[in-house]
């Protein structure tokens, strides 16, 4: 049974920094893309930053130069650091993973079959 679990969200102030960690089981993500997506209160999930099997990266356009998304295959494990973090960062980090084919691209949640339970991230001000 697939399994993704993060863990590392918390609360912190306006400008702080956390990790997220996801860490994946009952099969390997070294061949496919994974992905951060994140669900403020009221609003729909949206992408946040993707790393792919050759390791390239993107990243939603308010995220870019602050969050950074890396991936360790021999832990079959991705993260997320997360810098200069602001107030509207707040919401629930989910990770996700792919092992289908899909025509969605890598930054549309349709195209992840396999999601984490969910980390919640609360900035203040």
């Amino acid at each position: 049974q697939v399994q993704l679990v993060e863990s590392g969200g918390g609360s912190v102030q306006a400008g702080g920094s956390l990790r997220l960690s996801c860490a994946a089981s009952g099969r390997t993500f070294s061949d496919t893309s994974m992905a951060w997506f994140r669900q403020a209160p009221g609003k729909e999930r949206e992408f946040a930053a993707v790393i792919t099997s050759s390791g390239n990266t993107y990243y939603k356009d308010s995220v870019k130069g602050r969050f950074t998304i890396s991936r360790d295959n021999a832990k079959n494990a991705v993260y997320l650091q997360m810098n200069s973090l602001r107030p509207e960062d707040t919401a629930v980090y989910y990770c996700a993973a792919d092992d289908r084919f899909s025509t969605f691209r890598i930054t549309s949640f349709e195209r992840y079959n396999y999601w984490g339970q969910g980390t919640q991230v609360t900035v203040s001000s």
